[in-house]
């Protein structure tokens, strides 16, 4: 990593600590910040901490394999880059570095709607796969519109965000009055820009652009509506109940997502560690074959990894992390983060008598 060595970087919370010490303050609040006193922030990392694993002994873990599957595309490992705004804040090269960083770990990228970069460029640059986190405007036509655009720059699924029908009030950007610098815009929603209004303190920038272009009125008819018009698989993020996982299923999602969008939406929600068991249940009690499942929030080992899968996700997102491993040095830090928590993986996976994922069972948790 840029003026720090890879291998004296050992854990996340160090390099958080290094990108915070780089970043400017509106931009680490944005980062790092969760909705109104943060209880839900804290809760997701703190709800892993709590669970205990109950290791094998006396396996053969000698030879360990960490890679599994996601929508039919092998990965190195149930670890994907979860979709975060605005990457350039944290550096020049933005959402084209992530996507390297991504293709070097030999897992997929998720692009956000709020990008600053062209899906095209990032498609481009990636050797891995790209998914599409697409936000559904008022204007059907423009969201039809972009749609069309990310499948022909050659995304491979995409991602619907379902909790946010309006921002979470994020009380450190409310403070900031949180809006882009200069240059920087939403390269793939026409350049549009986010902005503070005038005189208006009572939100920031990014939560006037939700309430005046977003739609409020997003219902299950929609998922429907975007499935006439797309090849892609759908992928429905934002969920914490079984029975809205179950809606999801039956409205054709090829996976679901169990989140509290990183505790940025509405505090006092489920930490996602702590629901993602029950979601797991419901979902493997439908006849039929069910949705993929993954989950976000809080995961800052790997440790944490094998206790989301044995929860029943398929793969874990990773958000945060990625962003600080982007500010310390780039798709190089970007794919370091990934090797730390591999690494961390890898280890939790032998010392629980572990060989390869699929052998991660709900028993490990008691």
């Amino acid at each position: 990593m840029s003026g720090v060595p890879t291998s004296d970087v050992l854990t996340l919370a160090e390099l958080e600590a290094l990108a915070q010490a780089q970043l400017p303050e509106m931009a680490w609040d944005y980062y790092a910040s969760g909705a109104d006193e943060e209880v839900t922030l804290r809760r997701n990392a703190e709800a892993y901490r709590a669970l205990a694993l109950h290791y094998r002994v006396l396996v053969d873990v000698s030879v360990r394999d960490l890679s599994t599957t996601v929508l039919g595309r092998r990965v190195a490992m149930p670890v994907l880059v979860a979709p975060t705004a605005f990457h350039r804040l944290a550096h020049p090269d933005g959402e084209v570095a992530t996507a390297r960083g991504a293709g070097e770990a030999g897992t997929v990228m998720i692009l956000s709607t709020l990008s600053n970069t062209r899906v095209e460029d990032v498609v481009a640059a990636a050797s891995g796969p790209v998914w599409f986190q697409l936000y559904v405007y008022r204007d059907r036509a423009r969201t039809e519109a972009l749609v069309r655009r990310v499948e022909a720059a050659g995304v491979e699924a995409l991602v619907l965000t379902v909790d946010a029908p309006l921002l979470g009030r994020r009380v450190r950007d409310v403070r900031n009055r949180f809006t882009l610098p200069d240059g920087l815009t939403l390269a793939n929603v026409d350049g549009d820009v986010v902005a503070a209004r005038g005189g208006d303190v009572a939100e920031s920038g990014l939560a006037a652009y939700f309430a005046s272009l977003l739609d409020a009125s997003l219902s299950w008819r929609d998922v429907a509506w975007l499935r006439a018009r797309t090849r892609l698989p759908i992928v429905v993020k934002g969920v914490v109940r079984p029975d809205d996982a179950c809606r999801a299923a039956e409205a054709g999602a090829a996976a679901v997502v169990v989140s509290n969008h990183g505790g940025r939406q509405l505090d006092t929600s489920p930490a996602t560690i702590e629901v993602l068991p029950r979601v797991a249940d419901a979902l493997a009690a439908l006849p039929g074959a069910a949705p993929e499942l993954y989950v976000d929030g809080g995961v800052r080992r790997g440790t944490d990894v094998v206790k989301a899968v044995a929860s029943g996700a398929r793969a874990v997102l990773l958000g945060r992390p990625i962003l600080w491993g982007l500010t310390v040095a780039g798709a190089s830090g970007v794919a370091g983060a990934l090797e730390i928590v591999r690494r961390e993986l890898d280890l939790a996976m032998a010392l629980c008598g572990c060989a390869e994922v699929s052998a991660i069972t709900r028993d490990l948790l008691g």
